[in-house]
């Protein structure tokens, strides 16, 4: 069993930064990526940030500039740090990885930006 563990989410004014982290662990194999996904009231869960075991990233296109992923593989953690915060990223955020071909997912942080 894998479990995840996310901190850093809180509220912020439009503009601002958050930084929120993630950390895995438990019996933990091969890690193909660790991703960053987010729902916002009446929406569907859309994946924010992607990063794979070659450190290539991806990102959805309004946050493209914005946020950034990164990891640390000694530690199984990884981080999605947040810039120029909009009213639109409010949102519950929620870390995923896929380690040994299951999904494993956090229990969510709430980010909420005031405009």
């Amino acid at each position: 069993q894998v479990q995840l563990v996310e901190s850093g989410g809180g509220l912020v004014q439009a503009g601002g930064s958050l930084r929120l982290s993630c950390v895995a662990s438990g019996r933990i194999s091969v890690i193909n990526y660790m991703s960053w996904y987010r729902q916002a009231p009446g929406k569907q869960r859309e994946l924010v940030a992607v990063i794979n075991a070659g450190d290539i990233t991806n990102y959805v296109d309004s946050v493209e500039g914005r946020f950034s992923i990164s990891r640390d593989s000694a530690k199984f953690a990884w981080y999605l740090q947040m810039n120029s915060l909009k009213s639109e990223d409010t949102a519950v955020y929620y870390c995923q990885m896929m380690t040994g071909g299951t999904r494993y997912w956090g229990q969510g942080t709430q980010v909420t930006v005031s405009s």
